[in-house]
């Protein structure tokens, strides 16, 4: 046989075998196949049939067919291969490792990957090299493959060493010095504790304060005329200042509690007496305002009774004296009962080394800076001390007394205002000296490590309850949809949110028409504190939801306008301003900057903002009803139209209205009228007590004894059901 044509021949059956095989493995299920270019032979292949003896069959098929000879070189080493590749070793695993980051750590390739995922329940068609596994995934994959896992362990750091500063061991008797008492007034709103505090003062506090009512807590240094000094915090009385008076039982040696001679005990005055147990503090009870005609002082003490405040008189250890803070009348009793229950404390401190003290109130002065008003419980604060409170830390400056003059020392026992912090502490911290800045920047590093560490924590906790979550959603999902292939499972989740594609910037806008965004700044420390414990109690998330976009202290800025814009908000403000320029400013924008200097009015106006961002309520408002006397029909056209006869028996018919139609009780069609007549003529409105034909917009039988009934809808403003608790 001629030569070239049996090469032809021959060629032709290669070709045709390779092409059913290309067929056969076009079918097979083959994952993640990596298709290489292969260089090409420089002599085409039509140039085997004039020189055959130069090509080998074996170099012509697999010039022709490069793609084939990879995927074919794959499928035979998979056929040789029936198990995967067992290696014995060890491979740390760690969460949210990728397909390649777990082959470098098996010393495998990605193939194998991919080939041990064959056992697990993953879509194929999701997953990249660079994707994420799950954990169970990991530990399966490393099995499959004869291998042992152990978690990775988190770069080791060094174990850092705790450089927190803490109060020094208790003093020696022997160096304790006599301090004045620190004694809290407590007690319910407006029953008279800074008029009190006034009267002992000889100042007048009370006419400063915003409605009469105390917004802040004050520490104040009264000088009794028997030489004695007492250190008084004047705390709010109002429910939203809970926890300003909770701390101030937490630093005080003696509570007056107050207690309006004809209100009697109220709400405040039981939360200030659990106060006070709480804190282990002595209670002397101060029954005001004894001089109205009304005031009981005796139904007070029986009423306290209940509380378990037993005054003397009635067997128990607890003062009782009865004053007029007004008039000024007993104020001296009430001092002398004070000063003597102080004497058999034995009230004590030492004066010496380093300072410790706790934060009463701060905010930030527009002048001053940041500015706390501090007791000192140990040491003596002077000029130039380096204090650390929570995570901040101060070298002191300036020290002011409760009436701004400048002082060079504080002693144990007296409140102080300090200067020179760097940013502002939050009431309640404790204030401890140390030695120099440097170690002042330790311990505040020391501090934001430990708090990092531990919200570092909370958020893994809250990650693993997430990510369990959503992994128990996947695979019901993916059990209900197990018996589908791959294609018709796409198709039944795209048809299942195909609606929510087309849904979602409908929803978006809806919900930025149903929230409240607020900014919150405040004069000081506590009052925020004490707005953001009211808004924390609003449960009316499901009418309007109220984000707290921002909060602090100090005036107005422009950052706080610029994201009331970014956030379509609203800015309020307690006891601070804003200047003509950020004034402007917000008008300009279109952002509403709303400042009270009362809690109350506040919270109230914040009501009146969220009543208006819920949509109206429509209310129906009867104009008249009629009986179904009669039914007849009337040939319109080619059609018979149902029409009633009908006596209106309230108020009025006014065919411009709309109607319903009540039938046993129930509404079964609301509309408009086609037809109102009145012997045969058409009307717009009839009265009570007229008879009528009546047809409707739609064609619906009449029975006799059906009501129609005639009204209009009105729009009504919505009011939000959340309450604050005043």
């Amino acid at each position: 046989m001629n030569w070239g044509l049996r090469l032809k021949f021959e060629n032709l059956v290669h070709l045709h075998c390779a092409c059913r095989q290309l067929r056969a493995l076009s079918y097979r299920p083959v994952c993640r196949a990596q298709w290489k270019p292969v260089q090409l032979s420089a002599c085409p292949v039509w140039s085997v049939r004039l020189y055959p003896q130069l090509w080998q069959r074996d170099k012509l098929i697999s010039a022709a067919f490069p793609h084939y000879r990879h995927l074919a070189t794959k499928e035979e080493k998979k056929k040789t291969r029936k198990k995967l590749t067992m290696t014995k070793g060890e491979v740390e695993i760690k969460q949210k490792m990728t397909v390649e980051e777990l082959a470098r750590a098996m010393g495998k390739d990605v193939d194998h990957i991919f080939e041990a995922l064959l056992y697990t329940d993953v879509d194929f068609d999701s997953l990249e090299p660079d994707s994420i596994l799950y954990e169970d995934h990991i530990k399966l994959i490393v099995k499959k493959s004869g291998m042992k896992y152990k978690s990775a362990k988190l770069k080791e750091e060094k174990e850092k060493e705790n450089t927190d500063a803490v109060k020094r061991p208790p003093a020696d008797p022997a160096v304790l010095t006599p301090r004045p008492a620190v004694v809290t007034i407590l007690g319910h709103v407006d029953h008279g504790k800074t008029t009190l505090l006034d009267s002992l003062r000889k100042t007048q506090v009370a006419s400063m304060e915003a409605g009469g009512i105390t917004q802040h807590i004050g520490a104040f240094l009264v000088h009794l005329p028997s030489g004695e000094k007492i250190t008084f915090l004047d705390t709010p009385g109002h429910a939203a200042f809970s926890a300003m008076r909770a701390r101030g039982t937490t630093v005080t040696d003696i509570v007056i509690l107050v207690v309006a001679a004809e209100d009697g005990v109220m709400e405040q005055t039981i939360e200030s007496i659990q106060h006070a147990k709480n804190a282990g503090v002595p209670l002397i009870l101060a029954i005001n305002k004894c001089d109205k005609p009304e005031a009981d002082p005796e139904r007070v003490k029986k009423e306290l009774l209940a509380h378990d405040v037993v005054c003397e008189e009635f067997g128990g250890d607890v003062q009782a004296v009865n004053i007029s803070a007004l008039k000024g009348e007993n104020l001296m009793v009430l001092a002398e009962a004070t000063v003597a229950l102080a004497e058999v404390l034995e009230l004590k401190a030492d004066s010496t080394g380093l300072v410790e003290g706790t934060v009463i109130e701060c905010r930030k002065d527009k002048g001053k800076g940041p500015v706390t008003t501090a007791i000192i419980q140990r040491g003596t604060l002077r000029k130039g001390c380096v204090l650390v409170a929570g995570k901040t830390w101060a070298k002191v400056r300036f020290m002011f007394d409760e009436n701004g003059r400048a002082v060079d020392a504080a002693s144990p026992g007296i409140p102080v205002e300090i200067m020179g912090w760097k940013e502002v502490p939050s009431a309640g911290d404790e204030i401890l000296e140390v030695e120099s800045e440097q170690r002042a920047h330790e311990v505040v590093a020391w501090r934001n490590y430990v708090e990092q560490q531990d919200k570092m924590k909370k958020d893994l906790e809250i990650i693993e309850a997430k990510q369990k979550e959503h992994r128990t959603e996947y695979e019901k999902k993916q059990q209900k949809l197990g018996h589908l292939t791959w294609r018709q499972r796409k198709a039944v989740l795209y048809k299942a949110n195909k609606h929510l594609m087309f849904a979602k910037p409908k929803e978006r806008v809806e919900i930025d028409k149903n929230v409240l965004s607020v900014i919150v700044k405040g004069d000081v420390d506590g009052s925020v504190e004490a707005i953001l414990n009211i808004l924390d109690s609003y449960d009316a998330d499901h009418e309007c939801k109220l984000d707290i976009i921002h909060f602090g202290m100090g005036d107005i800025s422009e950052t706080d306008i610029s994201l009331a814009e970014a956030f379509n908000g609203v800015v309020y403000g307690f006891s601070v301003k804003a200047n003509e320029t950020i004034k402007k400013m917000a008008a300009k924008k279109g952002i509403k900057i709303k400042i009270h200097n009362i809690i109350y009015q506040l919270i109230e106006d914040l009501k009146q903002e969220l009543n208006s961002r819920l949509p109206p309520s429509v209310v129906e408002n009867t104009i008249g009803e009629a009986s179904v006397l009669d039914t007849f029909s009337v040939t319109v056209g080619k059609s018979k139209v149902p029409v009633a006869g009908c006596r209106v028996h309230k108020g009025l018919l006014d065919k411009k209205m709309k109607f319903k139609l009540i039938r046993k009780g129930d509404v079964i069609w609301k509309g408009s009228l086609s037809s109102l007549k009145h012997h045969k003529a058409d009307v717009q409105i009839i009265k009570s007590g007229m008879d009528c034909g009546l047809s409707l917009d739609k064609d619906i039988e009449f029975n006799v004894g059906d009501e129609i009934v005639c009204y209009e809808e009105k729009e009504v403003e919505q009011i939000t059901s959340w309450d604050p608790g005043f």
